[in-house]
């Protein structure tokens, strides 16, 4: 059986005692968004695994001269990382699925982004919406 590093499963003392720092500490960083626990029903922190090693993270960064500010960046864009590395690895696994089943994938098709950066396809002899602002990024061959 395999634990979910995400799990909230740790009270703030016991998140705590296994970052080696005191409860405040812990409440100050969630207070300035450096490392942020999911709440309970009833509003109080739960730490998961990997809120306890990004507080072990933020502790070697303190340790070694880096500004509050600049951990709170850090934390920021490894979160970011890890957020895109998960969209990755859905959409390879999409398009395995989409391969596995002997489907073409259609080289045809026209992807645009939007605004805030979310991509949509388009069919062929499509476009995307002028409100939308989008700008194309990829046509298959034949374009």
């Amino acid at each position: 059986m395999d634990i979910d590093a995400d799990a909230p499963m740790f009270v703030i003392s016991v998140a705590a005692e296994l970052a080696e720092m005191h409860p405040q500490t812990l409440r100050q960083y969630d207070r300035m968004g450096i490392v942020t626990p999911q709440r309970s029903p009833g509003r109080s922190r739960r730490y998961s695994q990997h809120d306890v090693d990004a507080l072990r993270t933020v502790q070697r960064l303190s340790q070694e001269g880096v500004s509050l500010e600049g951990i709170r960046r850090v934390m920021q864009l490894e979160n970011q990382v890890r957020a895109l590395q998960s969209r990755v690895a859905e959409l390879s696994a999409e398009l395995a699925r989409v391969e596995a089943a002997g489907g073409p994938v259609d080289a045809a098709r026209v992807f645009a982004a939007g605004i805030a950066g979310d991509v949509v396809s388009l069919a062929r002899g499509q476009r995307p919406r002028p409100r939308s602002q989008a700008v194309v990024l990829w046509r298959g061959p034949g374009h």
